[in-house]
């Protein structure tokens, strides 16, 4: 008989552990069978090879991530359905721009939650509010260098991100 996978053995092992893990967080049973599921996905994309001291633990570790993920997703979309609803009915966007609409509002909310906070509020300021950088460091009480050096960190930023996820 062959020994099995590492990553077969946690999903035997503790595969019910998680989602009944989940479904007590989450109260419902679809979304922790889901996030079940994306936590052992996410161990084959890191190829987890090695056996794990704490297996729980790090499954669990996971998961709590998926679960945030999944809540940031929903707020993401519940915002713009929002919007989308005080619109008059012939301007509603399609089911596809919604789609795709969401999808863009995820990615950039990923973008701006991996930057500092202090570089985030500079790049806010300079691309929503077009503040120009001396107004943006007299509003913040930090030096002009810091915010155009925190500026230019958040714009290659964005354009690092965009040609990695360009096809």
């Amino acid at each position: 008989m062959t020994t099995p996978h590492p990553i077969e053995h946690l999903y035997v092992e503790h595969h019910g552990w998680l989602q009944g893990w989940l479904r007590q967080r989450l109260n419902n049973s679809a979304d922790a069978a889901d996030l079940a599921h994306d936590t052992f996905i996410r161990l084959l994309q890191r190829r987890q090879a090695q056996p794990l001291l704490e297996p729980r633990a790090y499954l669990r570790t996971i998961a709590r991530g998926l679960v945030i993920d999944m809540w940031r997703r929903r707020d993401v979309e519940n915002a713009w359905l929002e919007v989308v609803a005080q619109l008059p009915e012939a301007e509603a966007p399609s089911p596809e721009i919604t789609a795709l609409a969401i999808e863009a509002l995820e990615a950039i909310d990923q973008m701006l939650d991996a930057m500092p906070s202090r570089m985030r509020s500079i790049f806010l300021l300079a691309q929503l509010d077009g503040l120009p950088c001396p107004h943006i460091a007299e509003h913040m009480g930090v030096s002009l260098s810091t915010v155009e050096r925190d500026l230019a960190k958040a714009l290659r930023h964005c354009y690092q991100l965009m040609f990695e996820s360009a096809p």
